[in-house]
């Protein structure tokens, strides 16, 4: 098993409430992996804890085989739940941004994406719809050449026809050395592209399992489990 992203004891709270507790995870390269939970879980803090975004209180945290710093944020590329860009910001500014910024940002790809998207690369962020602009994000994040790609709700804000895009995005624009590890509300539509999920409740891992392992011993869909393991 080559392991890519490897989590022993980690622990994080915010003040005196446990967000995180005591996580023991290992992701292997080459996976599209969901982490999958109800609200307030604990995924989108375990999605910054890997992109360095926030620090741990405890437990050790390495993306292949590096500590959680400088080096890892040269490798992982990180997708958050809201944009981030300046309204007057322009398409292309967000991509000369990128390039400057990244040195593994491949600007060919992007522009060829947004092309095929349709979207102008003269045209504002503030005048794009919030779907657009996600697109736009998601565009740049998946055109670096990346070892982890950290996408917290890629498709929230996106219309059914466009996640589709988004998956063959996805599916297309990392390689065998490289692991995308998603959150995600919308199951149903996630999960065909997925080769593993784990499901977290209240910081804790519910089980990690290879999704065609899950369709044969369950003989049923991931979204179905998932309703059945987080029902009220």
């Amino acid at each position: 098993m080559d392991v890519l992203v490897e989590c022993k004891g980690l622990k994080k709270s915010y003040g005196k409430i446990p967000v995180i507790k005591e996580l023991d995870l290992s992701l292997e390269r080459g996976r599209i992996i969901g982490i999958l939970g109800p609200n307030g879980s604990g995924k989108t803090t375990l999605i910054k804890i890997l992109a360095g975004i926030l620090n741990k209180n405890d437990g050790e945290v390495t993306i292949s085989g590096k500590s959680i710093g400088i080096e890892t944020k040269k490798i992982v590329s990180y997708l958050p739940e809201r944009t981030y860009f300046s309204p007057n910001m322009r398409v292309k500014d967000t991509i000369n941004f990128f390039e400057d910024f990244y040195e593994d940002f491949r600007r060919d790809r992007a522009e060829q994406m947004l092309e095929s998207l349709n979207i102008s690369k003269n045209s504002k962020i503030k005048q794009l719809s919030k779907g657009t602009r996600e697109k736009v994000q998601l565009v740049l994040v998946m055109s670096r050449e990346a070892e982890v790609y950290l996408l917290d709700e890629p498709m929230g804000g996106v219309d059914p026809a466009a996640r589709d895009y988004i998956l063959k995005t996805i599916l297309t624009n990392y390689n065998e050395n490289a692991s995308v590890i998603i959150t995600t509300h919308l199951i149903s539509d996630v999960e065909k592209v997925l080769d593993d999920v784990v499901f977290i409740k209240n910081g804790e891992i519910v089980f990690h399992k290879d999704v065609d392992v899950i369709r044969e011993e369950k003989n049923m869909s991931i979204d179905s489990l998932f309703r059945e393991v987080f029902a009220c």
